[in-house]
């Protein structure tokens, strides 16, 4: 596989993987808490911060195979799919993930609170923002290679 191909095919790869963990968190936190004991939201609540020992590296190829892809591209989707990506990131860096370190550590000590209940709640805005955006994303990349296939190969 030539280097270039392995970026086309690196980006997708990352970028459905981040974005089905990041599904995967959400929904496992919704039904724990809609239909699970508290064994189980303690359950999942601890285990999803190591799920970010798969996440943080999948987003960061993604971000990483788009910036290489996108080549300087200042405009049209590749710029806003950069736009979003920041948003992410910083949704994840300052909202996400400290939200899931404090639930996992009041989750682990079985405290369910008022601030367990409000910080579940950010997390599940910012986490359905975050799934909105890469879902965007998703679909901004598979016009752009729509569009790169249309293009005459030489």
């Amino acid at each position: 596989m030539k280097p270039a191909s392995l970026k086309h095919a690196i980006h997708p790869l990352a970028g459905t993987l981040a974005l089905l963990i990041i599904a995967g968190f959400w929904l496992a936190t919704v039904a724990a808490e809609i239909w699970g004991s508290a064994a189980t939201v303690a359950a999942v609540k601890t285990a999803i911060p190591w799920g970010f020992l798969l996440l943080v590296p999948a987003l960061a190829a993604t971000g990483g195979s788009g910036m290489a892809l996108a080549k300087g591209v200042r405009s049209g989707l590749a710029a806003r799919k950069r736009r979003r990506m920041a948003a992410i990131a910083l949704n994840g860096s300052l909202v996400l993930i400290p939200s899931a370190l404090f639930l996992a550590a009041r989750a682990g000590a079985g405290r369910f609170d008022t601030g367990f209940v409000l910080v579940q709640a950010i997390e599940l805005v910012a986490g359905a923002v975050n799934l909105t955006l890469l879902c965007l994303n998703l679909r901004d990349g598979i016009r752009m290679a729509r569009g790169r296939k249309a293009l005459p190969s030489g």
